[in-house]
């Protein structure tokens, strides 16, 4: 078995184990049976496994982390974000009905990345710095941070609606997901800060330029003052927990146009490094 071949059935294990874990939650959540959490957290934690395996064995064999093609990015940020996922749920069990959220996202992810363009690609070395470690590093934490936050934000619409569901009732109450949402989105926005910063001097080491409005810097910007608005609205105009929900999944829905979506799409000094 070729090396690529052991890289796509581990991550085809771990699809099928998140599957695992979505269905033991949904069963847990919907149905009342809280000791299901416990088996859905274990189904992904070892879906972590053969997960982080997969990005082990193509980052020892290329000789560097995954920075490169939708293949390594989309692959590595799930991993982070259903491991964030797990170490929340560690300290809140309760809240289980993240998960319903995260997990699918997650695996949706992993299914664009295992059916994308999975060459071997070198970094150039006018590209290589400790900077660009920061750079992708805390782009990968604020993501999963912005995914933690939306799974709030979409708990607290839900439950808001007036035909609410039965089982929304054992949901935490609208107030307490609300806090977390603001707190995920503040490790989010601080996590994207440090990403922008980094970016901007390696951007300098390598181009001669701390910025230069490329588009993908420049939506990068946007979502940046996205979430920046949001808490700015939050703070000094006291919105609601529905009105930031709705705020929230605006400002993620921009955060993957920026992210996930544009760099594939726009023409740019980053597009080369995400086809």
């Amino acid at each position: 078995m070729t090396r690529f071949a052991v890289e796509v059935t581990l991550l085809w294990i771990a699809v099928g184990l998140y599957g695992l874990a979505t269905a033991l939650l949904a069963n847990a959540v919907i149905f009342d049976h809280p000791a299901r959490v416990r088996w859905a957290r274990w189904a992904a934690a070892a879906g972590l496994l053969p997960h982080g395996a997969a990005i082990l064995v193509r980052w020892i064999a290329i000789g560097h982390g995954p920075y490169l093609l939708k293949y390594e990015v989309l692959a590595s940020n799930s991993w982070l974000a259903v491991a964030a996922l797990l170490l929340f749920l560690w300290r809140r069990p309760a809240w289980g009905a993240m998960g319903l959220v995260v997990l699918p996202l997650s695996i949706l992810a992993m299914g664009f990345g295992l059916f994308s363009n999975a060459e071997v690609r070198e970094i150039p070395p006018s590209l290589r710095s400790v900077w660009l470690i920061f750079h992708i590093t805390f782009a990968k934490l604020s993501a999963a941070s912005f995914l933690l936050s939306l799974a709030s934000a979409v708990l607290v619409l839900l439950r808001g609606r007036k035909a609410s569901w039965a089982w929304m009732e054992r949901v935490p109450a609208s107030d307490v997901l609300d806090a977390y949402d603001v707190r995920f989105i503040g490790f989010g926005f601080l996590f994207w800060t440090i990403t922008i910063a980094a970016g901007s001097i390696w951007a300098h080491q390598s181009w001669g330029r701390y910025w230069g409005w490329d588009p993908i810097e420049t939506w990068s910007l946007i979502a940046w003052l996205g979430y920046g608005s949001v808490l700015h609205a939050r703070l000094f105009f006291r919105l609601g927990p529905v009105a930031t929900a709705r705020a929230s999944v605006a400002a993620f829905a921009v955060f993957i146009l920026a992210l996930l979506i544009l760099p594939f799409l726009m023409p740019s000094i980053h597009a080369a490094y995400f086809q």
